[in-house]
């Protein structure tokens, strides 16, 4: 499948450079990671990607176009971004989740059947069908981020990313999440992740993208990126592997 975002030798950050000469392509029916110490600028590049922060050098192309060449609506057809940090509002889950449709409405914003229908099928996908009149602000944390979630799901965009995703989330439920990231993949969107967990990045990923100190070190399939030595590298680790009934199974 063709490449859905991409960057081109991109320099971004806000009060001073983060990111720099950052070239990445993030193609449908792929899921990528993007992995690197703090401060490394992984959040940085998700928001770079969709002009959250600006760039002072190279380009972004969202579906082959150049972001300067769309409006904030635009690019949210096209790509879904879940933050890190994200406001817990006095809002019920489904509420929360409708958000999700704000760039398929016009104005007024009036919900419509099939924005009702997207809605729910990110609550059942993410376990929450049972929950949709609960106020978001007394559920637990990983919940909570289970149904924002499901507002990124709702948006129905091509592109995906999502900045630490399994915060949280207990280990059944980060499982659960990267098999769901397998099906939107297989589905034909591009699945980009910030994953501070190495074994489950290399696990369930296709691509690996590895930044360090704002520079993008590395990037290929895991077996290429865990042979390569980068990970050690960057890390300051010794990453190990042993294969498993199940597949590889990576540990420090």
């Amino acid at each position: 499948m063709g490449t859905l975002l991409s960057s081109e030798n991109l320099c971004a950050g806000y009060r001073r450079e983060v990111l720099h000469n950052v070239s990445a392509d993030f193609a449908g029916g792929e899921i990528t990671s993007i992995v690197g110490p703090n401060g490394s600028g992984k959040s940085t590049l998700l928001k770079a990607l969709i002009g959250l922060v600006p760039k002072s050098g190279g380009s972004v192309l969202v579906g082959g176009t150049p972001i300067e060449n769309l409006n904030a609506a635009a690019v949210a057809r096209r790509v879904a971004y879940l933050p890190q940090s994200k406001r817990i509002p006095e809002l019920s889950v489904m509420t929360m989740v409708l958000h999700g449709r704000f760039a398929h409405l016009s104005y007024p914003r009036r919900y419509r059947r099939e924005d009702i229908a997207a809605a729910e099928r990110a609550l059942s996908a993410m376990g929450l069908s049972g929950m949709a009149g609960e106020s978001i602000s007394t559920l637990s944390g990983g919940t909570q981020q289970r149904v924002f979630l499901a507002m990124a799901l709702a948006q129905d965009s091509p592109v995906i990313l999502m900045d630490e995703p399994t915060s949280f989330m207990d280990i059944s439920h980060r499982i659960k999440l990267m098999e769901l990231c397998r099906e939107l993949a297989d589905s034909g969107r591009a699945v980009v992740t910030v994953l501070h967990d190495l074994p489950m990045a290399l696990r369930y990923s296709d691509k690996i993208a590895v930044l360090s100190e704002g520079v993008l070190r590395a990037v290929g399939s895991p077996e290429e990126v865990f042979r390569s030595g980068i990970l050690d590298e960057v890390f300051g680790i010794r990453l190990k592997r042993t294969d498993t009934e199940t597949g590889l199974l990576y540990y420090y």
